[in-house]
């Protein structure tokens, strides 16, 4: 592993573990219930599409086509959000407003770090 990739995982397992941190803070100081898909479960499904996604693209970022790598891992992971948030959907949840806020808040601030940290490896490449 050389050292932008494990700067890179360093980075994202820092942001990972503060983001999940005050995320598990204000749901436990708000919200009394039974969620069916789990808050770990979601910053590990986030954490791991943004480090194959940057894993990825690191890989392909002599080719020209990295656009096209790049959208069509994005089209790969809402198909993926769409099979997780599946049980969500099935199981009609009594808290169905706080599953969602619950997951796209964090999907879109890792998005912002993915594309955040894609940008800054394309510049200094």
């Amino acid at each position: 592993m050389n050292n932008t990739n494990f700067y890179f995982v360093a980075q994202l397992l820092l942001f990972s573990l503060a983001l999940f941190g005050i995320h598990h803070y204000i749901l436990i100081q708000f919200f009394t219930g039974e969620l069916v898909i789990p808050l770990w479960l979601i910053y590990v499904f986030n954490a791991l599409l943004v480090l194959i996604v940057f894993t990825a693209l690191k890989k392909r970022s002599k080719n020209k086509n990295i656009v096209n790598v790049f959208l069509i891992l994005t089209a790969i992971k809402m198909a993926l959000v769409v099979v997780l948030l599946l049980p969500l959907f099935l199981n009609k949840s009594d808290h169905t407003k706080v599953e969602v806020f619950n997951f796209f808040i964090p999907y879109f601030i890792f998005l912002a770090f993915e594309i955040f940290s894609v940008n800054k490896f394309l510049q200094k490449g």
